[in-house]
């Protein structure tokens, strides 16, 4: 998932540099939902591995 949010992010800024502002705002837009969903993921699972004492 946090490859994805990086891909969008990339095309973002390329399409930034070429002019294309308003596919370049969708991209970051999906790159900064994705990488929140990331963020969020990876805490769930941390808390849990800490609680049960196992990798999930």
């Amino acid at each position: 998932m946090l490859r994805w949010a990086l891909v969008f992010l990339v095309f973002a800024l390329i399409a930034g540099l070429l002019g294309f502002t308003g596919l370049a705002g969708q991209s970051m837009y999906i790159a900064r939902i994705l990488f929140f969903i990331f963020i969020i993921v990876f805490l769930i699972g941390l808390v849990y591995s800490l609680l049960t004492g196992r990798r999930p």
